[in-house]
């Protein structure tokens, strides 16, 4: 009975053996092709084709349309209107320049105190708790920006701000950081600088760490500048990692809306007034889809812009060599 059983056994493994030998050979058939490739890209695809192209299609649709959800009337198709209408308009133009200024300001500070400090860290590897300074630096880059601007309008508060506490000791005056139109703005370059620096110090450190360690050596024995080491040693191999941080923080100050519209909401007046938070109150304050598409469409074509132009930058001594 026993060997019964076991020739009993060993035929059923060798039926299922037989049995997913095709399924195997199927699965390396499709991994020996060439459409195996495709079939892994696909997912990626189909989710980058649904939540970015099709709405991208939809938006740049509805920029052609006179179209208000809160209307009784149907949508009204009208050309390139919404975008004339934004072209002679002194009041987007100014919003524009604001947020040009906005951006410059702030990712220009943001840059220069990121490689102050990456230099700093970089050149003190044996400095006593820099894990810690390091984690405590890089905390306001993870925090979300709605709990950072909630922080920042409590300390500028005129009645108990802790800022107007100390400028109340130190001048005897009390200052409206949120409410002066001459200090609201640069309130704000303050704390997206502060938020963002971290980021800067990251991608300095980075962009270092991608020097080859034989070429910092010769640079030390043949004792060339300090300066000189930066321009011919460091910056040739970090610079592509650097300027992809420029790169993403300039879209990214670009488009900065949260933290102003939770922090002044556009005031005073008019003077913290960013494309963000104009797109947003036409879009979802008056409900005017038409305009609030055109201004995203033309916002997105200045990103595209600002890509272009770093890229080209990035590759200038590469397409000035091939050109020769």
């Amino acid at each position: 009975m026993a060997q019964l059983g076991t020739q009993i056994e060993s035929v059923a493994g060798a039926r299922r053996i037989e049995a997913t030998q095709p399924r195997l050979s199927r699965w390396r058939a499709l991994e020996e092709s060439r459409l195996f490739p495709a079939v892994l890209v696909l997912p990626i695809l189909i989710f980058f084709l649904v939540w970015n192209i099709i709405p991208l299609l939809w938006l740049l649709g509805v920029s052609f349309y006179r179209f208000k959800l809160t209307s009784a009337q149907p949508e009204q198709y009208i050309g390139f209107e919404n975008f004339r209408r934004l072209w002679e308009s002194s009041v987007y133009w100014g919003t524009l320049g604001r947020t040009l200024t906005f951006m410059v300001c702030s990712v220009g500070l943001a840059t220069v105190l990121g490689i102050l400090l990456g230099l700093l860290f970089w050149g003190s590897a044996r400095m006593p708790g820099r894990r810690l300074a390091l984690t405590l630096l890089f905390t306001p880059m993870i925090l979300p920006p709605v709990a950072v601007g909630t922080f920042y309008r409590l300390i500028y508060d005129p009645t108990f701000g802790v800022l107007n506490y100390y400028a109340n000791r130190i001048t005897g005056k009390t200052y409206d950081f949120l409410g002066d139109k001459e200090l609201a703005f640069w309130a704000l370059v303050a704390v997206d600088v502060w938020m963002w620096t971290p980021f800067m110090t990251l991608m300095t450190l980075a962009a270092l760490g991608s020097v080859p360690k034989a070429e910092l050596e010769a640079a030390e024995i043949d004792r060339l500048p300090w300066l000189k080491r930066l321009w011919y040693v460091v910056l040739p191999h970090g610079k592509f990692i650097l300027m992809l941080g420029i790169l993403l923080r300039t879209i990214d100050a670009f488009k900065t809306t949260d933290l102003v519209y939770l922090m002044t909401r556009g005031g005073p007046g008019n003077r913290t007034e960013l494309v963000g938070v104009t797109l947003y109150r036409q879009g979802f304050e008056a409900f005017q889809m038409g305009n609030a598409s055109a201004m995203a469409v033309i916002a997105l074509l200045i990103a595209i812009a600002f890509t272009s132009i770093y890229l080209y930058v990035l590759n200038y001594r590469e397409t000035r060599a091939a050109l020769r």
